[in-house]
């Protein structure tokens, strides 16, 4: 019989394909022909959208106002480095606690509220914030975005340069860092809570479970990731626009998971990959219709790939072993 101890030790071991998976973004930008900046614009909406799995893919907790809490930390980033707090760190960890704490907040008032009652309410705090920060033009910089910002070097080392490699490579460590923190978390106990509370959470709370207090724990957990990824934006680009705090923002990162699969983890990444890379072929080719071919694209994976392209590709890969296997026997 398999041990509790054993059953999270194998959870939480990581595979050869996940060692190769980030092994080649370290050496990506190296590969001739390689779009760095868009690679590092890939990567931050990859970690914009594990912040969205953790409620949606784990959780079961939809929402229209994730945009919310993105633009929170890219403000307060670049709020940061505009007024003499210029150390990129700091200013992430900074975003993460002030997009954290408005995350719990709302985690509070939507402990129980479910179904369509929970999405009204997200995309009202949405369209709220994104409303006031507009009206707020002298501290935001209104239409006009926040700018003015001033980066130091990573650990007063390394400069971003105008190639963008020094901002891919800090993008990727601290993706990475996240990422590794959030595979723990949902193999542990408390993800696998989640995940029952997910499934049946009258069971959960039969079983003792503070299901009510899970949605405030994982509301800020979600939202400190989400400001992460905002303030890695900021830092990266040197500029924050009204638009990381738009409802479409908001839409987009939720087409991203439904691309990519919700509850995979690295379906975020893959939808990102899918989602960003389409999107800029397709505005380079129509700038004024590439919503539509998205919208299409949209239909298609989820008329042919239902749970999303990561668990069905996962699901083929699986089945061409075990045919190959049989085969070779």
């Amino acid at each position: 019989m398999i041990s509790l101890s054993s059953y999270f030790e194998a959870r939480r071991s990581w595979s050869a394909t996940e060692y190769v998976f980030w092994s080649s973004l370290v050496v990506l930008p190296f590969v001739p022909g390689v779009n760095v900046p868009l690679m590092m614009e890939i990567l931050i909406w990859g970690l914009f959208a594990l912040s969205l799995d953790l409620l949606l893919g784990f959780r079961g907790l939809p929402t229209l106002g994730h945009a919310a809490f993105f633009g929170i930390g890219a403000y307060t980033a670049g709020l940061l480095a505009k007024h003499g707090w210029s150390e990129p760190l700091s200013g992430l960890l900074g975003a993460a606690a002030v997009a954290g704490v408005i995350g719990w907040l709302t985690g509070r008032l939507v402990a129980q509220i479910h179904g369509v009652a929970l999405l009204m309410i997200t995309l009202g705090l949405n369209l709220m914030l994104a409303d006031a920060a507009l009206h707020a033009s002298t501290i935001t910089g209104g239409d006009d975005g926040l700018q003015g910002m001033l980066v130091d070097p990573i650990l007063g080392l390394f400069k971003f340069d105008f190639a963008g490699q020094t901002g891919y490579y800090y993008t990727l460590s601290i993706v990475l860092l996240v990422f590794a923190m959030v595979r723990a978390l949902v193999n542990s106990p408390f993800g696998l809570a989640l995940i029952g509370a997910r499934e049946n959470p009258r069971r959960m709370m039969m079983l003792g479970a503070s299901v009510n207090s899970d949605v405030s724990k994982v509301f800020l957990i979600s939202a400190a990731i989400a400001g992460v990824a905002g303030g890695l934006m900021a830092q990266t680009t040197q500029f924050v626009s009204l638009e990381s705090l738009a409802f479409t923002r908001s839409v987009d990162v939720l087409v991203v998971l439904v691309i990519g699969g919700s509850g995979y983890l690295y379906g975020a990444f893959l939808g990102a990959l899918v989602f960003v890379g389409m999107r800029d072929w397709l505005a380079a080719i129509n700038p004024a219709y590439w919503y539509f071919w998205m919208g299409l694209l949209l239909v298609l994976i989820v008329s042919f790939f239902r749970k999303g392209l990561f668990p069905s590709l996962q699901g083929m890969f699986k089945r061409l072993i075990v045919a190959s296997s049989k085969e070779a026997s």
